[in-house]
């Protein structure tokens, strides 16, 4: 499937939740925020909601440090 993901287009494949979405994008190791569409997808959600064709998504990974 084809999103908008961080300001470009990416192809990724169909049938995933948010949480698998992350774990392709070996993004699963830490927190983060995910924005679909201009609205913030709820953690309790990542789990069971999934991104649509041509979904624009915002995803920011949190980093600590000093």
């Amino acid at each position: 499937m084809r999103l908008v993901l961080n300001g470009e287009e990416t192809i990724v494949p169909d049938d995933l939740t948010f949480l698998g979405l992350l774990a392709h994008l070996a993004l699963d190791a830490g927190p983060v925020a995910i924005e679909r569409n201009g609205e913030i997808v709820p953690r309790r959600e990542h789990g069971a909601s999934r991104p649509a064709e041509g979904d624009t998504l915002e995803i920011v990974h949190f980093v600590g440090g000093g």
